[in-house]
């Protein structure tokens, strides 16, 4: 067998919303297809990769870097032992072949597509959705059938009122979500206290309730809000200052003892292992929000697990950033702590299969061989043009 094709994009996922530091009027996602000679069923078997939002489309590092390696490189290499399927391992090394280290950056975005999309078509191949080819290879078969979600929104929008906030947090508890998240640090810290209790009438209790500042604060206003959030009791309090300032993340952890997340905007095991050496996480109550989409992949979000359990963390602390369908099936194979959601925006990456139901802040597996993106109509709409 052989990759025959791959198969790049550039999608628009623009939209009028912002958070604390950026807005979304121009975003992108690449979209990436790897064409195999298996068929399966009559159908030839293709792999399918995005990534997450926050970050542009790769379309130059995929076109002159990644994609050629893999095409030029000797198809057997990139098999595995028994040249029955694809492997990911040997894939993921043909693409940072004379990649310099560090500088995890845009590159991991591109390689994280091409990833996604290899073990898309790694567990199509098996006939099995991905979570349970995880599971079974990595997890002595144990899956979750269910998997925490929490509903990501509470976006500044043109003429957003905290009516109109309410009423979005209002509609994710009425879809099934039992924990909301909502932007702060694009107001001030004023008026974002009476957007957060007007939430919280709304959830019922501050522990229902994440907030995230998307990297906007300096050390002083980091503690400022700390203070104010201390009576709470939130769900966590996201993302305060720049994601490599680590002695001001382990800084405001002495100044906040309520649980605290982090980790969407580091793209690599090595900035993973320094946030757990130098920023004051403490693995019995804060989350990790590593997004294998960013990071380059599953291969790597492998390595990080790892690196986290031989530091004392339960990869049950990880709640990955990006609400899609790659990072559920991770969760669900893997044991996470759960995944992001967006109900309402980014779409059609975001969300899961159709006619999915959240039930008391939980999602069902579908049985649907790959990652699953078949299963989402619009999204696959998207995908299959590629080809």
């Amino acid at each position: 067998m052989k990759i025959t094709a791959i198969h790049s994009t550039s999608v628009p996922i623009a939209s009028e919303i912002r958070n604390a530091f950026i807005d979304f009027s121009r975003m992108t996602a690449s979209v990436v297809a790897v064409v195999t000679d298996i068929k399966k069923n009559g159908k030839r078997v293709i792999g399918y990769g995005f990534n997450s939002n926050g970050r542009y489309a790769q379309a130059g590092l995929l076109s002159e870097r990644f994609i050629p390696r893999l095409m030029q490189a000797d198809s057997t290499s990139l098999l595995n032992d028994a040249g029955t399927n694809l492997d990911p391992h040997r894939i993921w090394a043909c693409m940072m072949a004379n990649e310099k280290p560090g500088g995890h950056g845009e590159r991991s975005v591109a390689v994280g597509v091409v990833d996604i999309a290899v073990w898309d078509a790694v567990a199509k191949i098996e006939g099995k959705p991905l979570y349970r080819l995880l599971a079974e290879r990595y997890n002595g078969g144990k899956v979750d059938d269910k998997v925490f979600v929490y509903a990501a929104g509470g976006y500044y929008y043109p003429g957003k009122n905290v009516k109109a906030l309410q009423d979005e947090m209002r509609k994710y508890l009425d879809l099934g979500y039992s924990v909301v998240k909502m932007k702060i640090g694009g107001e001030s810290l004023a008026d974002d206290l009476k957007r957060i209790e007007a939430v919280i009438k709304i959830v019922g209790s501050p522990d229902r309730l994440a907030v995230d500042a998307n990297g906007r604060f300096d050390l002083k206003t980091a503690i400022e809000y700390a203070k104010a959030f201390e009576s709470y009791g939130l769900f966590w309090y996201e993302e305060a200052g720049d994601p490599l300032d680590f002695q001001l993340q382990a800084e405001l952890a002495n100044h906040y003892d309520k649980p605290m997340a982090t980790g969407e905007n580091l793209f690599s095991m090595q900035d993973a292992r320094n946030l757990i050496r130098y920023g004051g996480m403490r693995p019995d109550r804060d989350w990790l929000q590593f997004d294998c989409a960013l990071s380059y992949g599953l291969v790597e979000y492998m390595r990080t697990l790892a690196m986290l359990r031989e530091n004392g963390w339960s990869p049950r602390r990880c709640i990955p950033h990006g609400g899609h369908q790659m990072s559920l099936n991770i969760a669900a194979g893997l044991g996470l702590g759960g995944n992001e959601s967006y109900p309402d925006v980014f779409q059609p990456f975001g969300g899961f299969a159709d006619g999915t139901p959240v039930e008391n802040g939980q999602v069902p597996m579908p049985q649907v061989p790959g990652v699953g993106f078949e299963a989402k109509a619009n999204l696959y709409k998207v995908m299959k043009a590629l080809v």
